[in-house]
């Protein structure tokens, strides 16, 4: 599969931190973060390039040449291959795709260089494949919601909205917001502008949603544009303590499971609508704390009331969105949440009769740590369910997990806190 890398941006807002050179040739480590981007794909076979250029775009010619040749940083090869194309004039950043677009035959990989990121590629492309869309949107939560730009999707995944920054938002929103990285169909370029100027997300990709063929791949994995002198910073300190590499879901990864009632919202008994939805104090603090640490942040919880007919699975949706949308606020976010909708026990009236089943994820199962384990390649042994009940702690044991209980009772739990935010400074500070 081909991949084209668009690197032809100015890098106006990062000047402070270097303005002689092009943004994707900016240094993270000992090299710069194109050249990151090179050895992540050539590592996991993605070696045919296509890099597009303009600003000072000679520098980044003259130092990756086509691929075939040493590094000046590493001494070793770069073992790829690659091709240019020289915008002489700005033709936005998605312009230069339809300059090129008789090479992109087949479906390809589309990056931007000013973003350091480390993912499996080829379960991001196996992802694309299996659903068959034209535009599959690597997406992710992040601690800045509130100003991103957002996706809304429904249940399958599959792009109900795009909402730029400037567009209004529901008050409600799952935390997913676009990562920059891209599997796109050819298809998506026998479109027709009045202008060579395109904007990729205005242009191309928001006419989409709605349609049923762009999607997204959520997933944890680190991908970030470092485009501010801020940012920039930031980057350079996750990559000296290898949060970049770690988060790879090549890699094994350690995740924390929250049961929701009672460990991150306040106990109301069977919660039915998002007015009563209310984070308990220091629940933000401490799941950024987790977010921040390495390990993902996981709720799994059981939700008898949609098998009982209390409430449907899109109004738990409102629920849970209230949930995100908080944490947003706090600059938290989960990596995912997974909930249980059955209930062994019949004869409530209004019932959901084929949810009245004895299911291998209600806790004290472990069905829904197993199955974020096969999701996000979690070491189960490695992690921690954390809750205020009796099946919480059962059923961390028997995910083979670490447990630790909110509360006063002895379930032979690992560890006893008063709250989450006791746990998280005993445990990861």
């Amino acid at each position: 599969m081909k991949v084209v890398i668009m690197a032809g941006g100015k890098g106006t807002r990062i000047t402070s931190v270097a303005s002689d050179i092009p943004k994707p040739m900016i240094k993270i480590g000992d090299k710069p973060v194109l050249e990151h981007e090179l050895e992540c794909l050539r590592e996991q076979g993605f070696t045919d390039i296509i890099i597009t250029v303009s600003h000072l775009g000679h520098i980044i010619m003259d130092y990756f040449g086509d691929g075939s040749g040493v590094s000046p940083a590493t001494g070793k090869p770069f073992g790829v291959n690659i091709q240019y194309y020289f915008e002489k004039e700005p033709l936005g950043n998605a312009g230069a795709l339809f300059k090129i677009k008789d090479q992109l035959t087949e479906d390809f990989l589309l990056l931007n260089a000013d973003a350091l990121f480390d993912v499996d590629f080829n379960r991001f492309v196996e992802y694309h494949k299996k659903h068959g869309a034209l535009v599959t949107l690597f997406a992710h939560a992040n601690d800045h919601p509130y100003d991103s730009g957002l996706l809304i999707v429904d249940k399958d995944n599959y792009v109900q909205q795009w909402l730029t920054k400037e567009d209004e938002r529901p008050e409600f929103y799952r935390n997913i917001v676009n990562g920059g990285l891209h599997v796109l169909s050819p298809k998506v370029l026998e479109v027709e502008f009045a202008t060579e100027k395109v904007d990729l997300d205005r242009q191309i990709l928001k006419p989409l949603a709605g349609t049923g063929k762009m999607i997204c791949y959520n997933s944890p994995e680190y991908a970030k544009d470092m485009g501010t002198p801020d940012r920039y910073y930031a980057a350079c300190k996750d990559f000296a303590e290898g949060k970049i590499q770690g988060k790879n879901l090549r890699n094994k990864q350690k995740a924390i499971f929250l049961d929701r009632d009672g460990t991150i919202n306040k106990y109301v008994g069977y919660l039915r609508k998002p007015e009563e939805f209310e984070l308990l104090p220091g629940v933000g603090e401490a799941i950024r704390k987790i977010n921040a640490s390495g390990y993902l942040a996981i709720v799994v919880t059981n939700q008898p009331v949609i098998a009982r007919g209390e409430v449907t699975v899109d109004e738990l949706q409102l629920i849970h969105n209230k949930m995100e949308t908080l944490l947003g606020k706090e600059g938290a976010y989960l990596d995912g949440i997974y909930y249980c909708p059955h209930h062994p026990d019949k004869g409530f009236a209004g019932e959901v009769p084929e949810l009245k089943i004895d299911c291998e994820c209600r806790k004290p199962k472990p069905g829904m740590l197993l199955k974020a384990a096969r999701d996000f390649n979690i070491d189960l042994a490695a992690s921690w369910m954390i809750g205020d009940g009796q099946n919480d702690i059962e059923a961390g044991k028997n995910a083979a997990c670490k447990t630790a209980l909110i509360g006063d009772v002895d379930y032979c739990q690992d560890k006893t806190v008063k709250d989450l935010n006791e746990f998280i400074c005993g445990e990861l500070n």
